[in-house]
């Protein structure tokens, strides 16, 4: 029987305050499987499960489901039980599972989360042409130039849907949930990182051209089909697309001179010009093609690479990569940085007396800190690990000012 492996990571609200001693027991068709803990970062270990073979999830077919789903119910002290049904386990991939706890309401019982399945095995409607979801052309608002937000909202159905949910997302945290909602996790690395830039790229063309803002709405983008790209509230991401994400996130696809991130449209198997085929490129990626041959071949030789910028508000913006033996003041605030981090990730060891000098027990540190979030643990801060850092810097400093002030 194939086999894959489960991660769960259990935080109360935010990302920065993970949850000690949560219990998670994990199920399927109502038979408990196993029983973990989480550490003192909110993190299992890793849980191996039974699943489908790898093989039908390399090509395209309706016959099988190319992954097995099992269900959580996660309790911990003073915080609202929570049951998220429908977690997806790929052969030969981990998949990580990010349960957000609340404070128990007197008059609530369990919080329930259904993930729904990928866009490749679900019945999901196609994308409408732009000309079609506005009866009266509106001329977007435009940034002054390409940006990565800190977060984004997303409207959890179609625009006209007034009731839906808004979900204040992470940038990074969209990404890697589209990706993973769309296509499988266990295609070839050139295919992931194509799909993903098209991800990136059609999330990127929202936000620069303020396309649902201009028209009135409170939010960034859809999580339907039919007008944007797939977003499954607490779906499951999985370690190969989490792992391109965080390499690639600030990159995005444009076409020629023009300013903006291309609107980069794809389906699941299609022939039509300028549309990347989901399946196609899988094909591609089988054959030996990059990415940019991969992306090339669909959206045609005239498109580019390139960087945007990000929003955030960085406690020190990144110069270059850091590793021991290095000495200066960006090892210091690194130093500092990573310290304060520690106060909600206690598992993050302690730098005593920072000096500004990169030693072993900031490489240590360092590669806990990359160890607790899915990063490559090589002891370096290059720009991904210092992105999270940031990132991760940010949310503790709110979390800490919502309490104080």
């Amino acid at each position: 029987m194939a086999k894959g492996n489960l991660v769960i990571n259990v935080y109360s609200d935010t990302i920065a305050n993970p949850v000690k001693g949560a219990t998670v027991v994990v199920s399927k068709d109502g038979v408990d499987i196993a029983t973990v803990k989480t550490d003192e970062d909110g993190k299992t270990n890793s849980i191996t499960l039974e699943t489908v073979d790898k093989s039908y999830s390399e090509e395209e077919q309706h016959t099988t489901r190319p992954y097995e789903t099992y269900d959580l119910l996660v309790t911990a002290l003073g915080l609202t039980p929570t049951r998220i049904e429908g977690v997806q386990i790929f052969d030969g991939v981990t998949s990580i599972q990010n349960v957000y706890l609340t404070s128990i309401d007197e008059n609530q019982g369990e919080d329930t989360s259904v993930i729904t399945p990928n866009t490749l095995w679900g019945n999901y409607p196609s994308n409408i042409s732009e000309e079609n979801q506005e009866e009266e052309p509106v001329t977007p608002y435009v940034l002054s130039k390409v940006l990565v937000p800190e977060n984004i909202i997303v409207h959890d159905g179609v625009p006209s849907n007034f009731s839906a949910a808004n979900y204040t997302v992470p940038f990074i945290d969209y990404i890697k949930n589209v990706a993973s909602s769309e296509i499988y996790s266990t295609w070839p690395t050139e295919t992931i990182k194509a799909n993903v830039l098209a991800i990136i790229s059609y999330t990127l063309n929202r936000v620069y051209t303020e396309w649902y803002r201009s028209r009135g709405y409170d939010f960034t983008i859809t999580s339907t089909t039919s007008y944007d790209q797939k977003y499954t509230v607490n779906g499951t991401i999985f370690e190969p697309i989490s792992r391109i994400v965080d390499q690639i996130f600030t990159n995005y696809i444009r076409y020629g001179f023009r300013p903006e991130p291309l609107l980069a449209h794809y389906k699941s198997s299609t022939t039509e010009p300028g549309n990347l085929s989901q399946w196609g490129s899988k094909e591609l990626g089988d054959k030996g093609y990059n990415y940019m041959q991969i992306l090339q071949y669909y959206y045609g030789n005239n498109i580019g690479i390139y960087e945007a910028e990000t929003t955030q508000a960085y406690p020190y913006s990144f110069t270059t990569a850091l590793k021991e033996g290095d000495c200066s003041r960006d090892v210091y605030i690194l130093q500092n940085t990573l310290n304060y981090i520690r106060g909600s990730y206690p598992g993050i060891p302690m730098i005593e007396n920072p000096s500004g000098l990169f030693d072993s027990s900031t490489t240590k540190a360092v590669q806990t800190f990359q160890n607790v979030f899915g990063l490559s643990p090589t002891g370096t801060v290059n720009y991904q690990t210092w992105y999270m850092i940031s990132y991760i810097f940010i949310a503790v400093s709110k979390m800490t000012n919502s309490i104080y002030n």
